[in-house]
């Protein structure tokens, strides 16, 4: 199943290496999206709620939608 968080402060391709190297190391599966300004996570609510603690973690505003 998958769920999009949306992170409108997402600005540039160094956020991106942020996100992706802080959710890989969280086991979790997922998308960044840039253009789009999202993260895309594939599983359930734990996986959405520990993609959002990373992101928060990061300095990030993530909204799961």
């Amino acid at each position: 199943m998958m769920k999009t968080i949306s992170v409108p402060d997402m600005m540039c391709e160094n956020c991106v290496r942020r996100i992706t190297e802080a959710l890989t190391k969280a086991d979790l599966k997922f998308e960044v999206s840039l253009e789009k300004k999202n993260v895309t996570v594939d599983g359930g609510e734990n996986s959405v709620k520990t993609a959002v603690g990373e992101l928060e973690d990061l300095g990030f505003t993530p909204e799961a939608q």
